[in-house]
């Protein structure tokens, strides 16, 4: 049996109590960050056996933990924060698991996409979410020119160290357009920082960007 477990985004208090009798329960957990994940764990007192799943090792892994279930184990599955399979490891192992008939469920809990866009206050009733915005500035900007023709909200994941460049486009495109930058989402320093491009832009280029980011640009009325 297969579950696809989300972990906090940010705030610890946030883990559901499902979450943690299911983790409690499970014969092995697969993370995507095993010390990240050990802290996560410890904090709750939850002593079960850890596997290293990321991208480098998804592939192996997958058969491995196929196997394992195959003879009948539990495997528990969390990413670093939120719902595994978002922009982080578990789809590949969750596809194996419907193509062999295996059983599976999926553990709802926290999101920084759903978080970032409730909190925007933009239409959320369609949605449009990119993963993380392309590294290129071509691509970049391609995606950016895309989400400002679309009639729905568009959510991006953004590195703070990129998210200058990102403002830039958007400024130079489509300055008008309503934007949100939601940051370090549950925590401490947690802001919804709303605007056109250019005042973003301004507000963030006169300071350094820290934490993790999604940008939500608001669909064509």
């Amino acid at each position: 049996m297969l579950y696809l477990v989300a972990t906090p985004i940010g705030n610890l208090g946030d883990i559901t109590l499902r979450a943690l009798e299911t983790l409690k329960a499970v014969d092995v957990i697969a993370a995507e960050d095993t010390r990240h994940s050990g802290n996560l764990l410890r904090h709750f007192e939850i002593h079960k056996p850890l596997l290293s799943y990321h991208a480098h090792n998804e592939a192996r892994r997958t058969q491995e933990l196929v196997a394992r279930m195959e003879a009948g184990e539990k495997v528990g599955v969390i990413s670093d924060a939120g719902m595994p399979g978002i922009s982080d490891p578990g789809n590949r192992l969750l596809r194996a698991c419907i193509e062999r008939g295996l059983p599976y469920t999926v553990l709802p809990g926290p999101s920084s996409l759903l978080t970032a866009l409730v909190g925007s206050g933009f239409p959320a009733d369609a949605f449009y979410f990119g993963g993380f915005l392309p590294t290129k500035s071509g691509q970049r900007e391609r995606e950016l020119l895309a989400a400002n023709a679309r009639t729905e909200t568009s959510l991006f994941l953004e590195s703070p160290y990129r998210l200058v460049k990102s403002l830039e486009v958007c400024a130079r495109h489509f300055p008008l357009r309503p934007l949100c930058v939601a940051r370090e989402l549950t925590k401490q320093f947690e802001e919804f920082r709303i605007g056109p491009a250019p005042e973003l832009l301004a507000h963030y280029s006169a300071k350094a960007v820290k934490g993790e980011i999604v940008l939500v640009i608001r669909a064509q009325d």
